[in-house]
């Protein structure tokens, strides 16, 4: 691949999906996944209560066999939990549900981008932890030249399964970006500097959330609290890394 699409020489760089990630993991040493609504929101609550999250890439009978594989329980689809079933990729429901040390979280958004990231370590952002996030990677010594660091922006997709951009989780990677910027030295390539700039001029962040088209989605779907849940900024100070196949504390 030509260097100008993995922004090389940037020490924080910035792309979306799955596709996104896989160019630009083999140049770098950090990934952060960012799907704002819910992947790893998810991802922050469950952490948060001592669950160790497994991420899978395809709802699909598979991921029923490699949960039982993990000894964990699987989350199904927002709409199809049941209070048998209570852990779903809904962060108000992981909220309620009891507690479980082990969860399978299928995601063909954000748990893919984590499986894209190849040998990179991988960090779960939003907008609940960006700057915990940012200020970790800093501490870290990510985000240089010599360690660069890779923001994803999960997006959602279109009925055609192409990718949708998703303003949520370009604020969400911005947030990221504009809290590692303030502490690190190293440069941001022009997408990352972009999208953190976004980030920093949007006046009411959980306004642009809620009445974007994903939030109003969810909201006309009756997850409201889902919406809530991912826009409680910088409300928790916990850095989800993929460690051993799991996203565990590590901030």
């Amino acid at each position: 691949m030509d260097d100008w699409f993995s922004q090389s020489g940037s020490g924080a760089r910035f792309d979306w999906g799955p596709v996104g990630a896989q160019r630009l993991a083999a140049g770098v040493a950090c990934v952060v996944v960012v799907d704002v609504l819910s992947f790893t929101t998810s991802v922050t609550v469950a952490v948060e209560s001592g669950t160790r999250v497994f991420p899978y890439a395809w709802r699909d009978e598979s991921a029923s066999r490699f949960a039982d594989e993990m000894g964990a329980r699987l989350a199904v689809g927002r709409r199809t939990a049941t209070p048998a079933f209570p852990w779903s990729l809904s962060p108000a429901a992981l909220r309620s549900a009891p507690f479980t040390p082990r969860l399978v979280l299928p995601s063909p958004n954000g748990s893919a981008i984590a499986a894209a990231a190849g040998e990179a370590l991988v960090i779960a952002g939003c907008l609940r932890n960006a700057s915990a996030v940012g200020r970790w990677l800093a501490r870290q010594g990510f985000g240089t030249v010599d360690r660069p660091v890779a923001v994803i922006a999960s997006g959602e997709r279109w009925p055609d399964g192409t990718l949708r951009p998703a303003l949520e989780d370009l604020l969400g990677a911005g947030a990221v970006l504009a809290t590692l910027r303030k502490h690190s030295g190293g440069p941001l390539s022009p997408e990352a500097a972009a999208a953190a700039d976004c980030f920093e001029a949007t006046p009411d962040v959980v306004i642009a959330v809620t009445s974007s088209a994903s939030g109003r989605e969810l909201t006309g779907g009756g997850f409201a609290g889902d919406v809530d849940i991912a826009t409680e900024v910088d409300a928790c100070d916990i850095v989800p890394i993929l460690t051993d196949g799991a996203f565990t504390a590590g901030g």
